[in-house]
């Protein structure tokens, strides 16, 4: 099986990974230099760099590669380390580079408005794959959003079952109502999504919180919520709300620590009811 289409079965399946690559030899290894090993979520290899205790810390270390989502460079000094290959010492050394192997996030826009017009080209560039989602089939077309990769019209309830949300979805929702903005919100929570976003006022938020959690809808769900939407960086215009927006989600994606959400409320400049 080929290592690179692995890669993009894995991807295109939303799952994780870590590329193992051999980047520099010096004197005799039990591998060659460039030669791989992909390690799969599920624990599972493919290729070698080389078998023995090398390959067992590579293992090792591509699991938090794959969760913390950041490479790391491994030093093996084999004539130092005779345990490195089960005793066999070869008498040089290795550096091996690991790198996470990701799906591509998606933005979903709940609502094709003049805003989402403006976050989907923002995401696009910033490396997101876009889709639009909208009751009305004049909001969402491919002539309107020629970026996106999939857009879906139709009944919210019709929709929702279409779209394949995993842990690299990334939602925001600017629906033309308070009603689409529930019916969203109330679908969303119960998704994996890693991101979810709701333009509109504290207080919307909070009125749409006592009508959820009369439902049933838990504390801990209704937290995951970033309302009002976007880094308070003073935007007004639907771009800059935009460029505010795709940034809290880039912070989400990097783990990076302005990625609070709404309970960790202050205010911001386009606040809307």
């Amino acid at each position: 099986m080929d290592i690179y289409a692995e890669i993009a079965r894995l991807r295109k399946e939303g799952r994780r990974a870590a590329l193992a690559t051999i980047i520099q030899v010096q004197g005799s290894i039990p591998s060659y230099e460039s030669s791989k090993i992909l390690i799969r979520d599920d624990g599972s290899i493919l290729g070698t760099v080389g078998g023995g205790c090398v390959e067992a810390e590579v293992w090792s270390v591509a699991q938090d590669v794959m969760r913390e989502e950041k490479p790391r460079r491994l030093h093996f000094n084999l004539n130092q380390n005779p345990e490195y290959d089960e005793g066999l010492v070869c008498g040089g050394s290795l550096d091996i580079f690991i790198e996470p192997v990701l799906a591509t996030p998606t933005l979903y826009l709940f609502g094709g408005g003049h805003v989402s017009l403006s976050v989907s080209k923002v995401a696009n560039i910033a490396g997101f794959d876009t889709v639009i989602v909208d009751d009305r089939e004049a909001f969402a077309n491919r002539e309107r959003f020629p970026e996106a990769a999939e857009t879906h019209a139709g009944p919210w309830e019709e929709v929702f079952p279409r779209l394949k949300i995993i842990e690299f979805s990334y939602l925001v929702i600017a629906t033309r109502g308070h009603k689409g903005d529930l019916a969203c919100l109330r679908w969303a929570l119960a998704t994996t999504a890693r991101y979810i976003g709701m333009i509109g006022s504290r207080r919307k938020l909070i009125e749409f919180s006592k009508v959820l959690e009369s439902e049933g809808v838990r504390l801990e769900q209704l937290e995951r919520v970033h309302s009002p939407v976007g880094l308070d960086i003073g935007a007004l215009t639907p771009q800059e709300i935009a460029v505010s927006v795709v940034a809290e989600m880039i912070a989400v994606r990097r783990n990076a620590a302005p990625s609070v959400p709404s309970m960790a409320y202050k205010p911001k400049v386009h606040d809307t009811t």
